[in-house]
């Protein structure tokens, strides 16, 4: 295919059982380069292109886009890990 490449990567790391070092990074990548981050330990987006600067710029100015993002670190990543590590203790 000769076409573009564009994806949002989210990850969400942690090491320990209360979740309290819950971390997590959102990676917006177009044709394998990664454009811009948002990480929760940071707060706010990082732009690693001409592209990335503008938009990260672009979306630090906007506080609620900001809120959402910072909100997602409960709502996706702490929310998915309970529900994992209860599957996972309820078989052993």
């Amino acid at each position: 295919a000769n076409g573009y490449y564009n994806f949002m990567w989210t990850k969400c790391l942690f090491s320990s059982h209360d979740l309290s070092d819950m971390v997590m990074i959102d990676n917006y990548i177009f044709n394998k380069d990664v454009v811009v981050q948002f990480n929760s330990t940071v707060g706010h987006y990082v732009g690693y292109t001409e592209l990335g600067v503008k938009s990260a710029q672009a979306w630090n100015n906007n506080p609620s886009q900001l809120q959402a993002e910072r909100a997602d670190v409960e709502r996706f990543c702490k929310h998915n890990a309970e529900i994992r590590q209860s599957a996972i203790a309820d078989k052993t």
